[in-house]
């Protein structure tokens, strides 16, 4: 059976597996205190507070600041408990994979998610939740798998679309109550973001497989093959004999044109 042959990094396989690790739980940690933030603001929200004036409302001037605020706030504990769910497992994904194109993101995809329903949302509405948010980690994650096709990118795209593909449906209007208007926000905010970002992050070193050197070999040799060799290396087949002339004109005798053939 074949091995693979890994390229001179200088990390070995064992510091290799703890940095990945060690991305991975950064990010889950970032995330998991997003969410307790949000938990905390819905605290807030169940105490009487005033939430109204920080989301969104569309087309009105006052309800810009919902650009900032909305995707803090949430409208049930059901409401929370999705988001929060998908918050942690596309925020690690994304962070995990692709740490500086996700920090570089992530104000994108804020005020991607709220734009969207403030442009697109009805007059006299309230638009609240990190839904869209969670839209543009899902499409930053597929977009740049579709872009690097790395390994690594492909494999966090699929997982992330294993999970949430069903977001590719919710960025149109599906259900009354629903603020699709700040999932696509978020989708197309996500999907500049990838276009933008999408070389942020160094490409992980791809695995060479022995069988590779042996096909490279095999076609050089086949182009070498088909090389005309140099003057110098053609063999000699014959040699004149010494003391004879092979510099003779032979005659030809003219042809009668009466002669029959």
């Amino acid at each position: 059976m074949d091995t693979p042959t890994l390229p001179d990094t200088g990390d070995t396989p064992a510091s290799a597996a703890r940095n990945d690790r060690s991305r991975v739980l950064r990010a889950f940690n970032i995330s998991l205190g997003f969410v307790l933030l949000l938990v905390a603001m819905f605290a807030l929200q169940s105490s009487g507070w005033d939430w109204r004036p920080w989301a969104v409302a569309p087309l009105e001037a006052s309800g810009l600041a919902g650009l900032l605020g909305a995707p803090l706030l949430h409208g049930s504990i059901e409401h929370l408990g999705a988001n929060a769910v998908a918050l942690l497992i596309l925020g690690t994904l994304a962070g995990s994979v692709y740490p500086k194109a996700t920090l570089r993101a992530l104000p994108l995809l804020w005020l991607g998610s709220g734009l969207g329903a403030w442009m697109l949302g009805d007059a006299g509405s309230r638009h609240l939740g990190a839904s869209g948010l969670t839209h543009g980690l899902m499409f930053l994650v597929f977009v740049l798998g579709l872009l690097r096709r790395d390994r690594p990118a492909i494999a966090a795209s699929l997982i992330g679309f294993l999970f949430y593909g069903s977001m590719l449906i919710t960025i149109l209007p599906h259900e009354p109550g629903v603020s699709w208007q700040s999932h696509m926000g978020g989708a197309a905010a996500g999907v500049i973001a990838a276009l933008l970002f999408r070389n942020a992050d160094p490409r992980a070193e791809r695995k060479r497989y022995s069988w590779e050197d042996e096909e490279e070999e095999q076609l050089a040799q086949a182009e070498n093959e088909l090389e005309p060799p140099l003057p110098q290396n053609v063999p000699v087949l014959w040699q004149p004999r010494e003391g004879r002339d092979y510099e003779v004109v032979v005659p030809l005798r003219r042809r009668d044109p009466n002669e029959r053939p």
